[in-house]
């Protein structure tokens, strides 16, 4: 049964002036740049499996997950109660809720079993959603669909395991991974001494007449209870990627040890541990001493995610912050009729549209690449770059006006936006920090030239459109003629400049006029600022919150 209408009347006082109690939303139906982004980068067949995920992510049910999730995180347990080791984490039974959501309905696998095809654009797609759920739980869902480009590199290491990472069975037994119906996989690859530099790594790898055997100690793993770990250490050759399993194929635990969970500001649904490798045993994966190549595979993968939770957690912000401010009243009418709120909310949507625009063409070319197509293939080395940096730098402000938008209330952990506030740094940090992002930003572009070519390709479909954007590419143009040993004292202004003048151009190329005009005279223009809020005084206004829905 559902639950009684909350009292409106107390002791004291009479409880008015306040937004409905949450309902039942359909995140796929209610959103329209999502759909317009869908029809314009995905097969058809991509929005209609999405659909009963739009209305379950949305429903009331999987919210209270979400929020159950974040209150009772993870536990560590090392031992058992007659003193044997477990090493195991214990979550509480809604964190599993949300995992078969992900999981039993593929989307950790569809990238490659529909590669090539729409694959990419519905698992970007059913991510953006699922965050909007709870973003916590996407970490192992994310690693578990990135691992499969680096097995790919070892034909054995790939037959053995990719037919569990592709099954659709959310299994979290500690088992053997042939007694399994399903698996999940990690990553540890950073260690104290060196974090992002992992070249600076010690763990090392020793070949044993049993097989290899890992000794080390790893910063961070992520995702500790996955079945399997992609990971870093140094034999003879060099740095080279294993595959660490969590039990061995005689059912025996492996010797990873968790040393600690992170106390960690958000993401506290999600578990990250220290472990140590004592001796635990391993399978080589792709070329010896080429290790950091291989598991770039993965890298690239957990960018895009990276780049697409935060613009679906903003979703998630601006429409609650939408649904307070029209039914909340000040000053004698609604918060949605004040001017200045009117443009907030209207700027703010505008970030969100253009966040999904870039992660939806940024899929597009992963499975453009996919099919072979050689300037979809140098799109894909350079645009989740872009991506991960721009979004990931506009994300915790974003949260901050949201809460304001709300008041008192949205400051206080009733409301999902004080754990949307906590999570928006954490994709900004894992996968590359923001100096680690923009320095590979140039490594790309001396290394692979056809990437920037690409993109100067997309610009150039919209050069002559718009005063803003033209100038701004003149300017980039000016920029990136400047001899290469000059770029990286720029290469944050760089990153911000290219990802803004792409969205401009896919918004100018794809939305309505009103959302395009807006946003490259608020983002390009000479008003343009860094807060939020602040659009031309002729902006059309009704138009863009037209677009956030209801």
């Amino acid at each position: 049964m559902p639950d009684p209408a909350p009292r409106t009347r107390l002791a004291t006082h009479e409880v008015t002036n306040q937004p409905s109690p949450p309902t039942d939303r359909d995140l796929l139906a209610g959103d329209v740049p999502l759909q317009e982004a869908l029809a314009r980068e995905a097969p058809e067949w991509v929005t209609r499996r999405l659909a009963p995920l739009g209305r379950e992510a949305g429903s009331a049910r999987v919210q209270a997950l979400g929020e159950a999730a974040n209150r009772h995180p993870p536990e560590l347990r090392l031992f058992d109660r007659h003193g044997r080791r477990l090493d195991e984490v214990a979550y509480h039974p809604a964190y599993h809720e949300l995992m078969q959501l992900a999981i039993d309905h593929g989307w950790h696998a569809v990238a490659w079993q529909e590669e090539g095809g729409g694959g990419h654009q519905a698992h970007v797609a059913a991510l953006y959603l699922l965050t909007q759920a709870e973003p916590g739980f996407c970490c192992p869902v994310t690693m578990t669909h990135a691992a499969l480009p680096v097995l790919r590199h070892t034909p054995a290491v790939e037959a053995h395991w990719a037919p569990g990472l592709l099954a659709w069975d959310y299994d979290p037994r500690v088992l053997p991974a042939v007694e399994k119906t399903g698996l999940t996989f990690g990553m540890a690859m950073t260690e104290k001494q060196g974090g992002s530099d992992v070249r600076a790594n010690t763990t090392r790898a020793e070949c044993s007449a049993d097989g290899w055997r890992l000794t080390g100690h790893k910063w961070f793993c992520s995702a500790p209870m996955s079945d399997a770990f992609l990971t870093l250490a140094r034999s003879d050759e060099g740095l080279s990627c294993f595959l660490v399993p969590r039990v061995t194929a005689e059912g025996e635990r492996n010797a990873i040890e968790l040393q600690r969970l992170k106390e960690k500001c958000g993401n506290r649904a999600n578990a990250s541990a220290e472990i140590e490798y004592r001796g635990a045993r391993a399978e080589p994966v792709g070329e010896p001493g080429r290790g950091i190549a291989t598991i770039l595979e993965m890298v690239q993968q957990t960018r895009l995610d990276a780049a697409t939770a935060p613009v679906g957690m903003m979703r998630q912000a601006l429409v609650e912050a939408w649904q307070h401010v029209r039914e909340r009243h000040a000053f004698g009418r609604a918060l949605a009729e004040q001017p200045l709120m009117r443009v907030l909310l209207a700027d703010m949507a505008l970030e969100v549209e253009a966040g999904l625009a870039l992660v939806m063409r940024t899929a597009r070319a992963f499975d453009g690449a996919a099919r072979g197509d050689a300037r979809e293939q140098a799109l894909s080395r350079l645009l989740p770059t872009l991506a991960k940096y721009w979004h990931n730098k506009r994300t915790p402000a974003f949260m901050a006006e949201a809460m304001e938008c709300l008041g008192g209330i949205g400051y206080v952990e009733e409301a999902p936006l004080a754990r949307l506030y906590r999570e928006a740094p954490v994709n900004s940090i894992w996968e590359g920090s923001g100096n680690v992002i923009c320095l590979d930003l140039l490594r790309v572009l001396g290394r692979h030239p056809e990437s920037l070519a690409a993109l100067q390709a997309e610009f150039a479909a919209v050069r002559g459109q718009q005063a803003e954007l033209d100038h701004a590419l003149a300017r980039l143009d000016a920029e990136l003629a400047a001899p290469p040993a000059s770029l990286e004292p720029r290469a944050r202004w760089l990153a911000q400049r290219l990802a803004q003048c792409l969205q401009a151009a896919l918004l100018l190329r794809h939305a309505p006029s009103e959302v395009a005009e807006t946003f490259c005279r608020s983002r390009l223009g000479d008003e343009a600022g860094p807060a939020y809020g602040v659009l031309p005084g002729d902006a059309p206004l009704a138009a863009l919150l037209a677009r956030i829905g209801d």
